[in-house]
């Protein structure tokens, strides 16, 4: 009889083991402020450049747990689930306000400066210490 219970506990275990992760996993929308100083090949500052863009983050919690092991070194089985990005992609942004060395608003063909980022294109639940999927 005692057999019988602890089988049917281990299939419990089993089926609460292949239930999906549930999580508030989501790619939402944000800004960021950037500031760039531009310098010459001779190391002097030519240019700061800065602006405020729109891109895209990774937020929200993923179902993470510790339990009891009797098999586990430590005595506990973690398993650790993170929100992050499933792939990025590469963008360029433009800057729009530069400035010289001594503050001064630049005008002209040194008013704006053209960079990439990479941001996340979708975001999910990940093994903690897994790698990205891809990159674009």
């Amino acid at each position: 009889m005692d057999l019988g219970r602890i089988l049917l506990y281990c299939n419990t275990l089993y089926s609460l083991a292949l239930l999906p992760i549930s999580n508030a996993c989501e790619t939402l929308p944000s800004s960021l402020h950037i500031i760039k100083e531009i310098y010459g090949t001779n190391g002097i500052l030519q240019r700061t450049c800065e602006g405020t863009v729109a891109v895209s983050k990774c937020e929200g919690g993923c179902d993470s747990k510790v339990r009891p092991s009797a098999i586990s070194h430590s005595g506990f089985i973690k398993e650790c689930h993170c929100c992050r990005e499933t792939i990025l992609r590469g963008r360029e942004i433009l800057l729009r306000k530069c400035y010289d060395g001594d503050g001064t608003l630049l005008t002209g063909d040194q008013e704006t400066f053209s960079m990439s980022l990479r941001e996340p294109a979708d975001c999910k639940c990940f093994r903690c210490g897994d790698p990205p999927i891809n990159s674009i």
